[in-house]
Order: structure tokens, then C-alpha cells, then sequence
């Protein structure tokens, strides 16, 4: 379980939005919505420890008991899915998966696993090509496994889905849903769209600026 208490995002320790309190259980989604630049993202950068300098996090976090926030953020084990794939570029499809392995086994087994992951999420043959060969849709979806393939404790979604055109948009919606139920995560969900949040989360929080 990821629990909140009272998280805000804070300029010169002045905090800009109400307290965010919450609970989301292994395998369900909790959507933070509210206008853009009230501090969506921010919270989820605070979480992952990658929060933009000149603003301050306020509040705990917790995952399974043990405090986030006395953590580095390399030892959070956070899985982040951005609007941007940001896929490594000079990187095939299987060595974008590959990196994200934990560490172990033969170059060969590794790339052997690559593969059959692929074609779980309908990239099979794929494996050789670039980033750039592939299309919208291939590469949000090469970027969810990767992420996955990590082995993060939660997910932090921010905006995934924005770029997506309205077909691959409801896709991936149902294809990050079945992954976190299937991996048994907590996941939040950052969006400004109502369908990404009503389809996908057991709970919306509105965020609320101060001032």
C-alpha cells in the first residue's frame, strides 16, 4: 500500500496547495486531477525524489510501511510513465528492455526474456529495430514494459496518455490497467482528462491551490 499524509508543494516553504492525503491499495489506480500547473506533477516528483529546485515537498509518503521521504531516490522503487516515452534512443527495442532487467544472467536469457515479454504486449519481432521505427502507439507501449520490467514497488503515471491519439489512448488505458492489477502495485495517476481518470482510478482527488 502507498500512503499519503498531508503532501503539498511548497515555494520558499510557502505551501501553494491544500494537503493531499491518501490510500491506495496494491493493484488499484488513485487519480490526482486539477487545472495545469497547480502542482500534478509536482507531487509525483516529489515521491520520486526529482522535484525541480526552487520548490520544496511537504508531508510523508510511505510504501508498505517504510518511509519514502528518508530514502534516495534510487531506493524508492518508483516506476515513473511519462507523457514522453523517453526511450534511449541509440538503444534497440530489446537492449531499452534489457537495461531495465534486474541485473543477472546470461546476455543471451536476458535477451531470450526481452523477447517473450514483447510479445505480451504485441511487439513480438520488434526487438531489433529502434525507438524511431516505431510508431506512437509501439513506443508507449515498449515504454510501460520497460518500466515494468524493473520490478518497481508502485508506478507513478504522469499524463501517459496525453499524446495518444483517442483509439490508442483507450488501448493503453486498459493495457496499464491489466499491468498494474497483474504486478499488484499501487499505482497514482496524474491526468487533466476525466475518461483517464473515471475509467482507470478508484478515487479522484482534486487538487486545490492556496491563495
Amino acid at each position: 500500500m502507498l500512503e499519503l499524509t498531508s503532501v503539498q508543494i511548497a515555494h520558499k516553504r510557502q505551501a501553494l496547495i491544500k494537503p493531499v492525503s491518501a490510500s491506495v491499495n496494491n493493484g488499484e489506480i488513485v487519480a490526482l486531477m486539477g487545472p495545469s500547473g497547480v502542482g500534478k506533477s509536482s507531487i509525483l516528483a516529489y515521491l520520486s525524489g526529482s522535484l525541480s529546485s526552487g520548490l520544496q515537498g511537504l508531508g510523508q509518503a510511505s510504501l508498505d510501511g517504510l518511509q519514502l521521504m528518508q530514502l534516495a531516490p534510487e531506493q524508492r522503487q518508483l516506476g515513473l510513465l511519462q507523457q514522453h516515452p523517453l526511450l534511449f534512443p541509440h538503444m534497440t527495442v530489446a537492449e531499452n528492455l534489457m537495461f531495465a532487467m534486474p541485473k543477472g544472467g546470461s546476455q543471451t536469457e536476458r535477451y531470450r526474456q526481452a523477447k517473450l515479454h514483447l510479445a505480451e504486449v504485441g511487439l513480438q519481432g520488434l526487438e531489433e529495430r529502434l525507438p524511431e521505427q516505431l510508431s506512437g502507439g509501439q513506443q508507449a507501449r515498449l515504454a510501460l514494459l520497460r518500466t515494468l520490467l524493473s520490478k518497481p514497488n508502485a508506478l507513478l503515471l504522469d499524463e501517459p496518455f496525453s499524446k495518444l491519439d483517442k483509439s490508442l489512448r483507450q488501448e493503453m488505458r486498459q493495457l496499464v490497467k491489466q499491468a498494474i492489477e497483474k504486478a499488484n502495485i499501487p499505482a497514482i495517476l496524474v491526468t487533466h482528462d476525466e475518461d483517464d481518470a473515471t475509467q482507470l482510478a478508484v478515487q479522484i482527488i482534486e487538487l486545490e491551490a492556496l491563495g
